[in-house]
């Protein structure tokens, strides 16, 4: 039978920024978008500030009429990656198998080690209290035989909760619980469900496979078997990071296509920097296109693996230009990079030109990491200065 850890640090965005700032300690604080201009949302807020009603995802505008005297940052994604790193390599101390979920989530793999470490739940606190002290960042445990149950459980006693639940007694813990505490039940779902007489988990579980399955098809059997206590067992450790993404939310509605194209053409340099700082290369690009009136749409190139932000802007401009086909303001513009590789050094060695951009961009991005980006951007715009 699996152990299988769910780690989730608590409000991971605002414990950086109280270690950064110590006076933000015990003070609602919100990060995300500057609530004068009253676009964007809440990225993440303390549990102060939800005292207030204040949540992730909500309008920022809504959170600062919630919470007028809240304390707003703007965050820096830097020092997140940067802690979140330094929890990886401490996480990897006590397992070689943990997979990184998300900037503030891993799943840690403890099958066969109670020899090593006795006592489950006691390793567990002890990571937590390694991570507390060492790098005075706040986290919950979950404890399960598969990755539903433990995720689930690391939101069940938040915040500094450790929860373990034995094999055989998954079902008789989720029975009482609401539908939306299972991963991947969503405000549509929810309503879904809700509609139907499913409250809590239990209430799923009266029900037969077939139901959910002709219901809501792969969904609604991947919903049914959450529910019984089932869940995948694998972690990747290779796994990587699922995108690179850079998004602008206008504090006007844009109607200007030059202004929302050189919005793009910046985005784009800014996640080319990241590609290449990683020393990757990707072949997906995506761009994101929401309308004044909540429309969005989404589009997708798959090209030859590439990090030249020449190449990315002029896909991702010609993807921007064939969607953009109604004459209606645009309220977000964003960039989305995924399916990655390592750069591979050996396809430039015989064409001068290809290495010939290559120094080029190497040169770009070591002066943008020691004056900053701003300093350069390069590409079919033109060259800024």
């Amino acid at each position: 039978m699996k152990t299988i850890f769910h780690l989730d640090l608590d409000t991971f965005f605002v414990s950086v920024e109280r270690i950064i700032n110590p006076e933000l300690i015990g003070k609602p604080v919100i990060v995300g978008a500057n609530p004068k201009y009253g676009r964007g949302v809440v990225a993440a807020c303390s549990y102060e500030a939800r005292e207030y009603g204040v949540h992730s995802a909500m309008p920022i505008k809504k959170a600062y009429k919630l919470c007028p005297n809240g304390i707003y940052v703007n965050g820096s994604m830097r020092e997140y990656s940067r802690f979140s790193n330094e929890v990886k390599s401490l996480l990897e101390k006590y397992t070689p198998i943990v997979q990184q979920a998300s900037i503030d989530e891993f799943y840690l793999d403890f099958t066969g080690t109670k020899k090593i470490y006795g006592s489950i739940f006691d390793v567990a606190k002890k990571i937590q209290n390694e991570i507390e002290n060492k790098l005075h960042l706040p986290c919950s445990i979950g404890i399960g035989t598969n990755k539903t149950i433990a995720k689930i459980c690391s939101d069940y006693a938040k915040p500094k909760g450790v929860t373990y639940i034995f094999a055989g007694m998954e079902k008789a813990f989720l029975a009482p619980l609401p539908v939306q505490v299972i991963p991947g039940v969503g405000k549509v779902m929810l309503e879904s469900l809700n509609s139907k007489g499913f409250i809590t988990i239990e209430d799923i579980t009266k029900i037969s496979e077939e139901y959910f399955s002709l219901t809501y098809g792969k969904a609604g059997i991947s919903l049914w078997n959450k529910a019984n206590g089932r869940g995948s067992t694998n972690l990747d450790v290779n796994r990587e990071r699922l995108s690179i993404s850079k998004e602008r939310t206008y504090g006007k509605d844009e109607l200007d296509v030059e202004v929302i194209e050189n919005t793009l053409f910046n985005l784009t340099g800014k996640v080319c920097q990241s590609l290449r700082d990683k020393n990757w290369e990707t072949t997906t690009i995506s761009i994101k296109l929401r309308y004044s009136d909540f429309v969005t749409l989404t589009r997708s190139k798959t090209i030859k693996a590439t990090n030249d932000d020449k190449i990315i802007f002029e896909t991702a401009l010609k993807l921007f230009k064939n969607a953009n086909t109604r004459r209606v303001a645009v309220r977000l513009i964003g960039i989305h990079l995924t399916n990655f590789s390592e750069f591979c050094e050996q396809e430039s060695l015989f064409d001068e030109e290809i290495k010939n951009r290559k120094g080029m961009l190497e040169a770009v991005t070591s002066i943008r990491d020691k004056y900053g980006f701003d300093l350069i951007k390069f590409g079919n715009i033109g060259v800024q200065k």
